[in-house]
């Protein structure tokens, strides 16, 4: 059997970055900053006010209460005509520019809220309630790397200095195909004896696009060498990376290998993990593909293990694997030592730190326990079993990645 790692680097080796170009901030959520973005001027641009109030001078607020003379009304987005000078004030919005010679702001709440004069009832020193021109960015720095991947605070950001077309690697489109007679679709209200319905490709379409790929459904194909052949040769053409379920095994009706042995250089190799253990990669007329597993749980842990980091490689992101932290399990376990185990658990971080149970029955077709899961406890080639009590490195599989190749394959 080969080893993980020594899959895992063979896939990742195979994976190329797709091209950059400028996407809009609508479109540009979790895909992967390719160049450095510079704040072209001062952010806020102007000195402003945090608070609604009055815009005052601190030596006139100094001993309250104390009655001034408003000038204006300074609503955001307006520019201030007059400048505030002794036993004066200009009554002001949340984020309007501060007018010359005010240089505090009492909030209305510590007034009367008075219109052509205004009662100060609290005392208020120079600079309070006041953002500064720069405060958040000041012009010239960098405010976002390349190889971050773009979050709804990282696109205010880049909005917030005009970046509005910002170079990011391009969304690769994911082929999804589940293979076999047995399956139906979900929607299959009455079950025939000997069928299924079809749980992987649901899954495994969400997944896909959780890791910030678009997935593109080619149906389930039946066990016909003819179906498949050009459902998979469709599929190649289309997108960046084609993934099956099913069909990888040894049984005599297990038509992938036969079929991808005529469309490209594909390999059968046997994994050796728990579940996830027959595994095929290669490549459909130069597209990567990943053969899967049928069984769901399988099919969920091979993608954890390869198909995700090979998304993540794709948008061009540094991190391409789940962060793993240390946990101690609450019961024993019993595992192959021939194998890298990825036992379902469920997590809890308490006074003695983060503990795991697992979530149900370990076998690779009860979906039930890895939808209670929120991590997998990794027992590693050699160990085979843990005992309560005892620490294993868990990796959690409701976080965003912050491995990169480097730390997870050493």
């Amino acid at each position: 059997m080969r080893p993980l790692v020594d899959a895992q680097r063979a896939v990742l080796a195979a994976v190329k970055r797709l091209p950059v170009m400028a996407m809009g901030l609508r479109e540009a959520r979790g895909l992967t900053l390719a160049e450095a973005v510079t704040a072209p001027h001062d952010i806020p641009p102007f000195p402003n006010s945090a608070m609604d109030g009055y815009a005052v001078r601190a030596a006139d607020v100094s001993d309250v209460p104390v009655v001034l003379n408003v000038l204006e009304d300074l609503p955001a987005g307006t520019v201030p005509r007059e400048s505030v000078g002794p036993g004066t004030a200009v009554k002001i919005m949340t984020g309007a520019p501060m007018p010359d010679g005010a240089d505090a702001i009492v909030p209305v709440e510590a007034t009367d809220a008075g219109s052509t004069t205004v009662e100060i009832r609290e005392r208020a020193d120079a600079g309070d309630h006041i953002r500064l021109a720069g405060g958040d960015v000041v012009a010239g720095t960098v405010v976002l790397e390349p190889g971050i991947r773009l979050t709804a605070a990282h696109l205010g950001v880049l909005a917030s200095v005009g970046a509005a077309w910002p170079h990011v690697h391009r969304r690769p489109l994911v082929g999804i195909l589940s293979t076999g007679d047995e399956l139906v679709p979900p929607e299959t209200m009455n079950l025939e004896r000997g069928k299924i319905r079809d749980s992987n490709r649901i899954s495994l379409r969400h997944v896909v696009e959780e890791a910030g790929a678009v997935a593109v459904d080619f149906g389930i194909a039946p066990d016909d060498p003819v179906v498949l052949r050009r459902a998979l040769g469709h599929a190649a053409q289309e997108c960046d990376l084609v993934v099956t379920s099913g069909g990888v095994s040894m049984g005599e009706y297990d038509l992938v290998k036969q079929v991808l042995g005529e469309l490209g250089g594909v390999d059968f190799w046997k994994v050796a993990m728990q579940p996830g253990k027959p595994f095929a990669f290669g490549d459909l007329d130069g597209t990567p593909f990943f053969g899967l597993p049928g069984n769901p749980v399988s099919v969920m842990v091979s993608f954890e293990q390869f198909v995700r980091p090979s998304i993540m490689k794709l948008l061009g992101s540094a991190a391409l694997f789940r962060p793993r932290i240390a946990g101690t399990m609450t019961q024993d376990v019993v595992t192959n030592p021939a194998k890298t185990v990825f036992v379902r658990v469920a997590t809890s971080n308490g006074s003695n730190g983060w503990e795991a149970t697992p979530s149900g029955a370990q076998g690779s077709n009860v979906l039930s326990a890895l939808a209670a899961a929120d991590a997998f406890a990794v027992v590693d080639v050699g160990r085979g079993v843990v005992e309560a009590g005892e620490t294993v490195p868990l990796e959690m599989i409701r976080w965003p990645e912050s491995r990169t190749a480097e730390e997870a394959l050493a």
